[in-house]
């Protein structure tokens, strides 16, 4: 079954397009989080961002920094936040929001748990 960003690609769900290219499209959340919202997908359907081949997951990120730029220049906003989450959607987006400040910025409260356990964690991850 095809996800609904490949309907989107193939113009069966119709979107508000702010930029492409022959295999990068961005549009905006429907659901935005700010004005400006922007996703950004390659308009093959990937599955998960780190399973990508090299030349995609190079191309998909300089797609998102040419739409961040374009997002900088015609907002005007302070910083474009990148955001990659990949539970919701079997295809591979990234959000970019158009902030002016941290607060604005979705982020979730610090884990004091983790926090307690940084040594415990970076002698796991770097053994």
């Amino acid at each position: 079954m095809a996800t609904i960003f490949e309907r989107i690609v193939r113009g069966e769900i119709p979107c508000h397009r702010i930029w492409e290219d022959d295999s990068h499209l961005a549009f905006l959340d429907v659901n935005p989080r700010a004005e400006g919202h922007t996703l950004v997908i390659p308009k093959h359907p990937y599955p998960e961002i780190y399973t990508m081949p090299d030349a995609a997951f190079e191309g998909l990120w300089k797609a998102v920094r040419t739409v961040a730029r374009l997002l900088e220049e015609r907002t005007g906003c302070a910083k474009v936040v990148t955001i990659v989450i990949g539970y919701d959607v079997p295809h591979v987006h990234v959000h970019l929001l158009p902030t002016n400040s941290l607060a604005e910025v979705p982020f979730p409260p610090v884990n004091r748990e983790a926090q307690r356990s940084l040594a415990e964690t970076a002698r796991r991850l770097s053994a």
